[in-house]
């Protein structure tokens, strides 16, 4: 298990330890009454870390009109209140089978979910079923690629050589910030033009391609500040004695460079946009594009195989400002036809027609008027 997984379970048992002390209940006598409690007061509070500065004029309901993003509220999110939730049912689950604790999990499960689930097979798709009661609807996310004239110009603000290599790398290999950021000396195949990673996920050293652009910036970063050891982490600070960048001090370069151009983006967009670059590829195909990027399932794919928004009102700008097509005589009638009959060119001729003919009196068979 990574230790940002441990670390996220222990940062939810403490909340739930800390509500239980405001209560005045043990935890071993923790009933549903104090979930919902949790609940409520995590739809309620302030999240801290979406706290924002004096300076930021954002709104929750804004947009930014250059990314389409919408700002971040600043409570905790439907998918935080739910991983909050298992990680109490998972602490009570495991006590229970030692007799430790409450007769019943205060969390409550739903039966249609282990229903449905029983019995299956890891090659079928996952059954739909009803949440169960105080699991909150996740919001469906989008995910948010950067325009390529947008990327140009996020590289361009960049500020110094291992800015704008970390950036490109980050574009061409698709790899998470943390799995990119552990990238050490020895694990940079020049030859291949790959990097080697940690997966975020199973924790295995797997290859990710990197771009002959994005190791040229590479190299002349190495050039610059030094070719790190090969156990050292390539990714260094810039001020006083070099250590290796955290993630924090990744986002805030990124941070810059959105002060600068007034947009939003963050780390995970750089994956979502070569994933959806990948994607957008005659060339390559999804069994390609989920071996580059290590999604196990396919279903992890069709967000990114939606059209953009942006794209599709492109189209749209442009059938607005097609000319509607001439109509023409119905197959079968010669054009000279009509223009004799009816004087001028056959756009108005077939749709004109009952109109353009006298109305005959069917009694006399004469034509009125």
């Amino acid at each position: 298990m990574s230790p940002l997984t441990a670390r996220s379970y222990a940062n939810d048992l403490l909340r739930w330890w800390r509500l239980l002390h405001a209560l005045d209940v043990d935890w071993d006598h923790a009933g549903r009454g104090d979930v919902e409690v949790l609940v409520g007061w995590m739809r309620s509070a302030e999240n801290p870390q979406r706290r924002r500065g004096a300076s930021a004029s954002a709104s929750v309901a804004s947009v930014n009109l250059r990314t389409g993003k919408r700002a971040l509220g600043s409570g905790y999110a439907p998918a935080t209140i739910n991983h909050a939730l298992s990680v109490v049912s998972s602490f009570y689950t495991f006590h229970a089978q030692f007799g430790r604790g409450p007769v019943a999990n205060p969390v409550p499960a739903s039966s249609t979910r282990r229903a449905r689930l029983a019995h299956r097979s890891p090659l079928e798709p996952q059954p739909e079923h009803r949440r169960a009661p105080l699991r909150q609807k996740p919001a469906e996310l989008v995910p948010r690629s950067i325009p390529d004239k947008l990327a140009d110009e996020l590289i361009a603000a960049m500020r110094n050589t291992r800015d704008r290599a970390l950036l490109a790398l980050f574009l061409s290999t698709g790899a998470r910030a943390s799995e990119l950021l552990g990238v050490t000396g020895d694990r940079v195949d020049w030859t291949r033009q790959q990097l080697w990673v940690i997966s975020k996920g199973t924790r295995v050293l797997q290859p990710v391609p990197a771009s002959p652009e994005a190791l040229r910036l590479l190299a002349a970063y190495f050039d610059e500040r030094g070719t790190p050891a090969g156990d050292e982490v390539i990714w260094r600070t810039l001020r006083g004695k070099p250590q290796p960048l955290s993630y924090f001090a990744a986002r805030r370069v990124l941070q810059r460079a959105n002060d600068q151009l007034g947009t939003d983006w963050s780390l995970h967009d750089l994956r979502h946009t070569t994933i959806e670059r990948m994607t957008a590829d005659p060339n390559l195909t999804v069994e390609d594009v989920m071996t580059v990027t290590r999604h196990q399932h396919v279903a992890s794919l069709d967000p990114y195989l939606r059209p953009r928004v942006e794209e599709v009102f492109d189209r749209l700008q442009q059938h607005y400002g097609t000319p509607r097509p001439a109509p023409r005589p119905t197959p079968g009638y010669d054009d000279a036809d009509f223009k004799t009959v009816f004087g001028g060119g056959s756009a108005g001729g077939s749709a004109t027609l009952s109109s353009a003919v006298d109305p005959v009196d069917e009694s006399t068979g004469e034509v009125d008027g």
